[in-house]
């Protein structure tokens, strides 16, 4: 558990902290990440200035530094921050695109909120989204054989766990937390409790609604049941774990032969935001409020996606390999 209240932190990092878990509500776990690559920045910073032997930051002092320090902090500092990061720390690309987040909204807070800066260096990052952090995904051709693996007479529920997975793009502690009264059948959408404890709001669309439906016929006949709020139910009658719907997604991949292809639960959350960005006429915007995101830049990582496939269908031109000179009949 951090100490929000920490004599080893500059009061700005102490009131970022705060800030992030009151205010943003973000997860414990997500804070606490910010924290960490927050306060290794800082030290970063700090030790530079100093003159110190850059290896070991660990023990530097960060507690005296003020606002003023952070208003000499240049776009320069964070890339060679960045640099220390893969080269002294040996972090991954993906550790990195962390690292990067986590300054862009420590900074973000500083200029917006904090006002204890002028200008927010973040802004002139030109760092792209690599790819080992863009999302694994099923095409939609795998989604219909996902489907149609869990399409048995005798489960109707994990059918309709598929379902909502791939068309409502909901988390797996989402999906595991709907109550039976979360789902408003008249208006064919469903309150989910996302992250940071924040409610919102879930529309369904033919096929979620008509899963739901032939699963609660099941679902109603099993009189053990009837005081258990749970939509989703165990075979001990109770409300349905995690790690039980985590097992019903991987033998429904197996099922179906897309087992091996490192494909999860969230990442059936990945496939529905894909397919809806893709497919349907879902902007960037609508994507953020459907997935529960608490910033943009965490929902452009579809638009990255779909960049490349327009990369692909440019090289897939049948005028593609002409030159110059060169006939091709």
């Amino acid at each position: 558990m951090l100490n929000l209240n920490s004599s080893e932190n500059p009061e700005f990092l102490n009131d970022y902290i705060m800030h992030l878990k009151v205010v943003k509500m973000l997860a414990q776990r997500t804070i606490e990440e910010y924290y960490m690559d927050t306060r290794l920045f800082l030290k970063y910073i700090c030790n530079r200035t100093d003159g110190a032997n850059a290896a070991d930051i660990s023990s530097v002092d960060i507690s005296k530094m003020t606002a003023e320090d952070i208003r000499k902090i240049t776009v320069s500092d964070i890339y060679n921050f960045i640099f220390f990061a893969a080269d002294e720390r040996k972090n991954l690309e993906r550790s990195r695109y962390r690292k990067i987040s986590s300054l862009r909204s420590f900074f973000k807070y500083m200029d917006r909120v904090a006002h204890l800066i002028d200008k927010d260096p973040c802004k002139e990052l030109d760092v792209r989204t690599p790819k080992s952090a863009r999302p694994k995904f099923l095409s939609l051709d795998e989604s219909l054989r996902l489907l149609e693996a869990s399409d048995s007479t005798d489960s109707k529920r994990d059918y309709c766990i598929i379902t909502l997975f791939l068309n409502c793009g909901m988390r797996l502690s989402e999906l595991v937390g709907i109550n039976i009264r979360d789902i408003d059948f008249y208006e064919n959408r469903m309150e989910v409790i996302g992250k940071g404890s924040k409610k919102r709001t879930v529309y369904l669309n033919k096929a979620c609604v008509d899963a739901i439906n032939k699963y609660l016929e099941v679902r109603r006949s099993v009189k053990a049941a009837e005081n258990e709020p749970a939509l989703f139910i165990s075979n001990q009658n109770h409300r349905i774990s995690k790690r039980r719907v985590q097992q019903i997604v991987e033998s429904t991949l197996e099922k179906a032969g897309l087992d091996g292809k490192g494909i999860t639960t969230h990442k059936l959350r990945h496939t529905a935001a894909t397919l809806m960005y893709q497919y349907g006429d879902a902007d960037v915007l609508q994507l953020k409020e459907l997935l529960g995101h608490a910033n943009i830049s965490t929902t452009e990582i579809y638009t990255h996606l779909n960049d490349e496939n327009v990369r692909k269908a440019v090289e897939s031109n049948p005028l593609a390999d002409i030159s110059q000179g060169k006939k091709k009949r």
